[in-house]
Parts: C-alpha cells; structure tokens; sequence
C-alpha cells in the first residue's frame, strides 16, 4: 500500500492492477476496413508507457454493420487478430494489464467520422451508408434514418456475433474485456423504453428488455477465460426525465454481477445524441455519483469516468470508496504522463518507476543536478 489511494494496487480475478487509474476507451475512427493502422500503434505506444495501472482499446465492432463509421476497429474476423495481438504486446511490455471494449453501434452506425461531423452516411456520401437496426423502428433524431427492427434470426447474429468476437479478443491475448452496453448503442436500445417498443419477448417489461443483455453475457462467459476481468459499460441515466428507471438500473447490475461481471463502467445518456445526459457543459467528476451509489447499493467493483482531470479529485474517488477505479480519456491525450505527474503530486518516491526508465534515468539526473533555489519565476 502506498498511502495514497489512488496508487494502491487491487486485483481483479487473476489480475493485478498496480494503481487505479485506466484507460478509457477512445475511439480513434482511424482503421481501414476495421483494420489497425499506423496510428493505432503509435498512439497505444503512447499510452503503454503512461504507467497506467490498465487500459482499454476502443471500442472495436462485434460486425461490419455494428460499427460506428467505416473508420471503426473491427474484431467479426479471425483476420483481425494478428493486429490486435501486436497492440496487447506493447502494453504487456510496460506491465499494464490491457483490454478490449466490443459492441455494435446499432442506430448510431453508419455515420460520418466525428471530425467529419457524424451525421448519417446517405447516398450522397463519399462513403456508402450501410442497413442498420435497433429493437424498434424508431430512428435516433428527427435527422436520423429510420432503423430497422431486428428480427429473432438478427438477435441470435447479434449474440452469437459478440460471443465470437469475445474468443477472439482471447485468442489474441487481452487480459480483460468490456462490453458497451450504453451511449446509445444497441444493447442500450433494447434496454431503454424509449428506443424499444417491441411486443415480442425482447420488449415491454424490464425482464424482456435485459433478455439479450444476458443472452449476450451467458454466451459470452461460455468462450471468456472465467479467471480474466470483466466489465460492462452502462449508461447509469437515459435522460434527466425519462427512460430506463434508477431501480431498473440497479436491478440490472445485480443481473449482470449474477452473470459474472467483474466491474461496472458508469458513464450516461447517449441515447439519442452525445454520451452525457444533455449537451450543457459538463463538471468535472460530473458522473462520480453514479459509481459511487451503485457500489454501495450492489456491492460490486465501479468504473468512475467523465472527466476526471485533477490528482487531488482522482485519489479522493478512491479515497472516499466511490469507486475502484478512475477511467480518464481526453485528459489523458492532454497529459500522456498523468499517472507519473500525480505521483510528483503526492511525493512518491517510486514516482519515476510509472514512466520508461530511459526517461527516468535522465529526470533523476536532472533532479540531482537541478538548482531549485535558482528557478525563474
């Protein structure tokens, strides 16, 4: 133990993590035909080196239709696995346990890149939209296409879909997984009243609304190593007025720790536009409360996430028990040495050890021969 919170190490099933602070998922939209790219590993290289205690690669599609935008990471193929085995190897080299975020964006795919302004992909676009569906034909906005309604024969695709991208995610050698199951995505839909309206036995009431939830999950745990991690991403609140119920929330995260799941990631909204519950500016720590009352009110391990930026507000999550782990994304990008600063913060003596020691062996020898008394202001 360190005393200082943020830097105690937990274990989860057989990992280690030596501190708290993870990766967030952080869609690059960079891959070609879901392939890996030059990008992607310089940028992992970035962050493998951050002495994190873990981290997550992007979310990464279960199907080609399941993607975002054409730029989206893919994993609905045995081809994609020699790509995505180099990235778990850079991270493996600086010891930080590295994972993998899967999903299928259902209505929200098939979209312009974010940096191209995310609208829907028609047939005037440089690249061609694709089908898309979701539980209900009910389309995301007013400027949205209209989804179709997923058959059974496309529920028992989507499941078995996610089961084999979790055995690859294996094969190519992630110590732990998450599964996106808000923002709007399509297990969020089937989840929400709002996005689903279905009469069958995967809508109306809470139990058929999480059914493909743990359809996807008991598939899942048949092929995923049961001593690995896993998590599962959630939107704690669909809207500030309507949705999915906080008592529908709870219940379901006592499902999904029922089935197995390690650790929950407590972001919001997206439903029907950007992942947080409107499009107001944001606090930071803006979502600490989520983690913090579903730890208490389900005894299971939580993800704090949405932005998290100062040391002193990442140790007192740990701290004051809102949660097992702090995700950081964007700040991240911002500062690559984070974990390192805070350590400085907070006068660890170790605090070099959380950066490569190329890169420490100079600091110290900076630090030794630095005139602090003499410093400009």
């Amino acid at each position: 133990m360190s005393g200082v919170p943020l830097f105690n190490s937990i274990d989860i099933k057989s990992i280690s993590f030596k501190n708290r602070v993870i990766m967030s998922p952080m869609c690059q939209y960079s891959a070609e035909n879901g392939h890996l790219t030059n990008w992607h590993k310089q940028h992992y290289s970035r962050f493998a080196q951050s002495g994190l205690g873990g981290a997550f690669m992007e979310a990464t599609a279960v199907s080609p239709e399941g993607r975002i935008t054409h730029g989206c990471t893919g994993i609905w193929d045995d081809k994609f696995i020699p790509d995505l085995s180099e990235i778990v190897k850079i991270f493996k080299k600086y010891n930080v346990n590295i994972g993998i975020q899967i999903g299928h964006a259902g209505r929200k795919a098939s979209c312009d890149r974010p940096i191209d302004g995310a609208k829907p992909l028609t047939s005037q676009s440089i690249e061609k939209p694709w089908e898309i569906i979701a539980p209900s034909s009910i389309p995301m906005s007013l400027d949205s296409p209209e989804p179709r309604e997923a058959t059974q024969d496309d529920i028992h695709k989507i499941i078995n879909d996610f089961t084999l991208a979790a055995e690859r995610a294996n094969k190519a050698g992630f110590d732990m997984i998450e599964i996106h199951g808000a923002h709007g995505y399509l297990l969020h839909t089937f989840l929400s009243p709002i996005s689903n309206k279905r009469t069958d036995n995967y809508g109306g009431n809470f139990e058929n609304r999480v059914r493909i939830i743990k359809e996807v999950i008991n598939s899942i745990n048949q092929v995923w190593p049961k001593n690995k991690p896993f998590f599962y991403r959630i939107s704690s609140i669909d809207g500030p007025d309507a949705g999915t119920t906080w008592n529908e929330i709870l219940e379901l995260v006592k499902i999904l720790k029922s089935l197995g799941v390690d650790v929950i990631d407590c972001s919001s909204g997206g439903l029907s536009g950007t992942s947080a519950i409107s499009k107001a500016k944001i606090t930071p720590g803006f979502q600490v409360n989520y983690a913090k009352n579903i730890r208490e009110h389900c005894n299971i391990s939580t993800m704090a996430v949405g932005a998290i930026i100062g040391y002193e507000q990442a140790n007192n999550i740990i701290g004051d028990n809102c949660a097992d782990f702090v995700a950081l994304g964007r700040e991240l990008m911002s500062n690559t040495q984070w974990v390192y600063h805070a350590a400085k913060h907070f006068k660890l003596n170790n605090s070099k050890d959380f950066i490569d020691p190329k890169y420490a062996f100079y600091l110290r020898r900076r630090d030794e021969q630095l005139d602090l008394e003499h410093m400009p202001k």
